[in-house]
């Protein structure tokens, strides 16, 4: 076994992979950018090397400073966790160059498998079945169409090289292709220097159902299968081991063709295989696809884990260190259920849009798995991937831990910035869902009830406003003035809606409180506050923003009275960046006439493309940034003539 490894990586994975290496007695480097320099995987380690500047081109993709960061601290191996240099064959060339160990596949292996059109032709070769598609080389824009023609829509257009549904569009009739795929090609060349496509058939009730598997270089086997058909932009928000309703000779089928697949390029280490299955007439063994095989790690990889009482980095240090796989396709077996729900910080109401800030409060529920590389206080900066952390549970059964995930979501807390939490637990309790009735679909079908805005009621609003001044602890001040009871006032907003609410304290533990035509009643019983007889949700305060944790979490502002004039107004007609972000392109010319929706720019941020719309019909009255631009949060970008 190694003495030390280094993780090429940050945030939750590292912390992942240091602590199990700990735990096996291996000491572990930590590699970090500039605003890494105090991130939780930095202080878990043993060691840490700043290796350069925010963007990840500037550390984290840099990998001549990783390995000759290894080299300096004395590490044996890399392990590369997933993301940035993971399936980056010349890295795993370079790291074998310098005497180190990739703790993963080998170049070949991830060369065969990195483009998906040549992955496929070695699939259909190894007996694996496929999408029927063209992956061919020829990327002639009438061969392509006239190939989507051959196979009949609605097609797929996919990037050939890279993943997470980046060049990627669903092309419905043939009059869109054209477009469909030159956006394609542009996200694809972006993402991976790569502007090459692959077009296939497309599944009209898709699920995507992955495989694990595991090889040592010869022999492989697999652990199981994952549903992580639960997807928006073609990217996993909730997944789910084993997948729900499965038979059992398709699993077999399925867990066979990936043993096959692993083999066929020799792979070692931890990887998955997945497919895409056609789920319209229920599960069958002749009904799925490969897809991809991603070489590396899976982000979901902890449902596996908790059905198979195994720790795949464990596994794969052991393996990679020259141990044979730790033991035999028959010695595994599936124990209960297992889901993971993708914690973000984004803007969900505004199309999922990623979001920055700081964390001044986070915790999680004890008795659910919870897979952080942030902690109280921590910022999620623009540079990265927004996960904040992954939601684990298991139970005997699907209906148990489904009701466990629920429950650990509904007490997971986060304040500092807006999440998907309640994004999640609306998913948790969907109907379809819950009785495993899922494909790739169902989230944009129900998208209107899964994004609704919870019900924010007057027990909601005073609670707020108890901590707002200072009244949430029975020592509270007496309340008697004059032999009277104190009243007093305090105005919040949450969003746009603006209240002042008024409070009779009566004594040190009961005050009246008036939200609009509603009085809610606080009494302090047994050692806590209740509101109308019901117990008050926990809080957290900083600064000037009061966070009820009822419903996943709300946001009070308080308002101060001396700045609420300076903060009225505002310019309807800028076009401003919900973010910071890269300007990609800008469309817009000054005396454009627009009409509403059209697109005035792209925006690149937290490795997403953001197109940004005219709101109202109009004409431009001025473009205020260019192509390349870096913008912080509220820049405006475009100015549109004021309406007469």
């Amino acid at each position: 076994m190694f003495n030390r490894i280094l993780i090429a990586n940050r945030g939750e994975i590292a912390c992942r992979v240091i602590e199990t290496a700990q735990r096996m007695g291996v000491s572990c480097v930590a590699v970090y950018s500039d605003v890494d320099a105090s991130a939780k995987h930095v202080q878990m380690a043993d060691l840490a090397v700043h290796i350069g500047g925010n963007a990840p081109a500037d550390s984290y993709l840099r990998g001549d400073v990783i390995i000759q960061a290894a080299l300096d601290t004395g590490a044996q191996a890399i392990h590369p966790g997933y993301g940035f240099l993971s399936e980056n064959p010349d890295f795993v060339d370079a790291v074998a160059a310098a005497g180190l160990t990739f703790i993963g596949p080998s170049a070949d292996a991830i060369r065969a498998m990195g483009l998906k059109d040549a992955a496929k032709a070695l699939m259909i070769k190894a007996g694996v079945p496929v999408v029927p598609g063209y992956h061919g080389a020829d990327q002639d824009d009438r061969l392509l169409a006239t190939e989507a023609d051959k196979i009949g829509y609605p097609v797929l257009i996919k990037a050939v090289a890279g993943g997470g549904g980046k060049g990627m569009r669903l092309v419905e009739a043939a009059d869109d292709f054209a477009d469909a795929l030159a956006s394609a090609r542009s996200e694809a060349k972006t993402s991976f220097g790569n502007a090459d496509v692959l077009v296939e058939k497309f599944v009209t009730k898709p699920r995507h159902i992955e495989v694990q598997v595991f090889g040592d270089g010869t022999r492989a086997l697999h652990l199981f299968e994952r549903d992580c058909s639960l997807q928006r932009r073609h990217q996993k928000v909730i997944e789910e081991a084993p997948a729900p309703d499965m038979p059992q000779d398709m699993r077999d089928a399925m867990g066979t063709a990936a043993v096959r697949a692993a083999e066929a390029i020799g792979y070692k280490g931890a990887g998955t295989v997945e497919f895409i299955v056609d789920g319209s007439n229920g599960l069958h063994a002749d009904k799925f696809f490969f897809m991809e095989m991603n070489t590396r790690l899976q982000v979901e990889h902890p449902v596996t884990e908790l059905i198979t009482g195994v720790d795949l980095v464990e596994w794969q240090l052991r393996v990679a260190a020259g141990s044979a796989l730790p033991c035999a396709q028959s010695d595994l077996a599936i124990n209960g259920h297992a889901f993971e729900a993708r914690l973000y910080a984004e803007d969900v109401p505004a199309g999922f849009l990623p979001a920055t800030g700081t964390l001044t409060h986070l915790s999680f529920p004890e008795n659910a798995r919870s897979d952080s590389g942030v902690r109280s206080g921590d910022t999620i900066s623009p540079f990265y991937d927004p996960m904040i952390a992954k939601v684990i549970v298991h139970g005997p059964t699907r209906q148990v831990a489904l009701a466990r995930l629920s429950a650990a979501l509904r007490q997971t807390q986060v304040a500092g910035t807006t999440t998907n939490l309640a994004f999640l637990g609306a998913l948790a309790g969907h109907e379809g869902f819950g009785t495993g009735d899922v494909d790739t679909g169902l989230i944009a079908r129900d998208l209107d009830a899964l994004t609704a805005q919870a019900t924010v009621t007057p027990a909601h609003w005073a609670r707020a406003g108890m901590v707002a001044l200072g009244l949430d602890t029975a020592a509270s001040e007496t309340g008697f003035t004059l032999w009277q009871p104190l009243r007093r006032s305090v105005a919040l907003a949450l969003g746009e809606d603006e209240r002042t609410l008024s409070v009779e304290v009566l004594s040190p533990i009961e005050q009246h409180w008036t939200v609009g035509d509603a009085t809610v009643v606080a009494k302090h019983v047994g050692g806590a506050w209740m509101l109308d007889q019901q117990p008050a949700p926990q809080t957290a305060q900083a600064g000037s923003t009061v966070t009820i944790f009822a419903d996943y979490g709300i946001a009070f502002d308080v308002i101060d009275p001396l700045q609420r004039d300076s903060s009225a107004g505002g310019d309807g007609n800028l076009i401003e960046a919900p973010m910071p972000g890269l300007v990609k392109s800008v469309m817009a010319k000054a005396g454009q006439v627009v009409k509403a929706g059209d697109r005035l720019a792209v925006l690149e941020a937290m490795k997403m493309e953001h197109a940004l719309l005219a709101a109202r019909d109009g004409v431009v009255a001025e473009v205020l940034a260019s192509d390349g631009d870096q913008v912080e949060a509220g820049a405006a970008l475009i100015r549109l003539e004021a309406e007469a």
